[in-house]
């Protein structure tokens, strides 16, 4: 029901991710500046996602901080069903399935990144989410949605996917990327035609949020 992506590319966090159900970013994706990234999902509860984001920020360690959401008692009646990966700002991701985690899943890990699924059309989508991005290149939401395109070419989830997001944060207190396209026949592809339109604006926008006196303008009837 749902793939992602999740990675470190130096100071900044990113995720992505593809699901057959609507709006899966609204749901899967957590991120928070300087501290990391995680994504919950497969019968999702998104409070998962604050929580290991909580533990990064105590801590710094991504297996920790994931061991403290698995193992808590107020989630031992539910976590069977849950689906976690975390970053941190060292080391490798870390990744947890439940034994009731849906459909055919797996996940795959590397330095900064780690990539899982459900309902998958076979385990090797998170190897391939992993291996498009890396050899991607350009910047890094460009590379994410290479990798999500890679994964849906190779299969994807068993049925059509519908919904695509993808989240990065860098040096500010709020997403500088934030796309979503929540219902649609080819969500991916959508994705791909936001992020042409935004990428060149994203810098832009920082600017307006930090030093609006020195942003350039809109570009727009009546801006200046």
């Amino acid at each position: 029901m749902t793939f992602s992506l999740v990675v470190r590319d130096g100071e900044r966090f990113g995720i992505v991710a593809g699901s057959s159900s609507p709006a899966v970013a609204a749901r899967v994706a957590h991120l928070r500046p300087g501290v990391g990234a995680a994504a919950s999902q497969n019968v999702t509860d998104p409070t998962l996602g604050t929580s290991l984001l909580e533990g990064l920020a105590d801590h710094g360690d991504a297996e920790r901080a994931l061991a403290g959401v698995t193992g808590a008692a107020r989630n031992a009646k539910s976590i069977a069903y849950r689906q976690l990966t975390v970053v941190g700002r060292s080391g490798p991701g870390f990744a947890y399935s439940g034994s009731h985690t849906l459909g055919t899943y797996a996940s795959a890990t590397a330095e900064g990144a780690v990539a899982a699924g459900n309902m998958l059309c076979g385990e090797h989508i998170p190897g391939v989410l992993l291996d498009a991005y890396s050899a991607a290149p350009g910047e890094l939401e460009e590379r994410l949605v290479t990798a999500l395109q890679a994964a849906v070419a190779a299969g994807g989830e068993e049925g059509p996917v519908h919904s695509a997001g993808l989240a990065v944060v860098a040096d500010v207190d709020w997403r500088v990327t934030d796309l979503r396209v929540d219902w649609a026949d080819d969500p991916v592809d959508r994705l791909a035609g936001l992020l042409a339109v935004w990428l060149p604006q994203r810098d832009d926008y920082v600017r307006r949020g930090l030093d609006p006196a020195s942003a350039p303008s809109y570009g727009v009837p009546g801006d200046r």
